[in-house]
């Protein structure tokens, strides 16, 4: 065989090696940021890998967002949690989760006392009508969330981008 023959075959060997091995490649990332392909998640599976057993509660938190939004590409959220932050007593993180976007994990914000008020305002995009949960960590452990649903008219995460 010639040298030509030889890097011609050498050259289809490693385009079909990309090819077998790529989709594999493709599920590993999809697993690593726990994407969930719009399957709709019950509340549970949305908070229970964070909270992890810890006292969850339903109070001092407000989540704002509109009801209904035409598009899903720019949502806005404001997200408070009542708390007088100083430094025995505030919030460390607030998580914002959805039920059918590819990453449940939308938002993490990290606070602390020096914060002064546990305030969060950011736009995100909905892949179609779903419940939005706000939670909320507290330097003692504790976790508060809120929770509502958006009706998206129009999704935006259509081609799991």
């Amino acid at each position: 065989m010639n040298a030509e023959g030889w890097l011609r075959r050498k050259g289809l060997q490693s385009l079909l090696l990309t090819w077998l091995v790529w989709p594999g490649m493709g599920a590993r990332l999809a697993y690593a940021q726990r994407m969930n392909s719009g399957r709709l998640q019950s509340f549970e599976d949305m908070v229970q890998p964070i909270v992890k057993g810890a006292p969850l509660v339903n109070q001092d938190v407000s989540l704002e967002a509109p009801i209904l939004a035409d598009n899903g590409s720019l949502v806005p959220v404001q997200i408070q949690v009542a708390s007088p932050m100083s430094a025995p007593d505030h919030v460390t993180h607030i998580y914002l989760l959805s039920q059918r976007n590819p990453v449940t994990q939308m938002a993490v914000f990290h606070l602390g006392p020096w914060n002064g008020r546990a305030e969060v305002s950011t736009r995100v995009r909905l892949a179609g009508t779903q419940q939005l949960v706000a939670l909320a960590r507290l330097s003692n452990g504790e976790f508060r969330y809120k929770q509502m649903e958006v009706v998206i008219t129009e999704s935006a995460c259509v081609d799991a981008s």
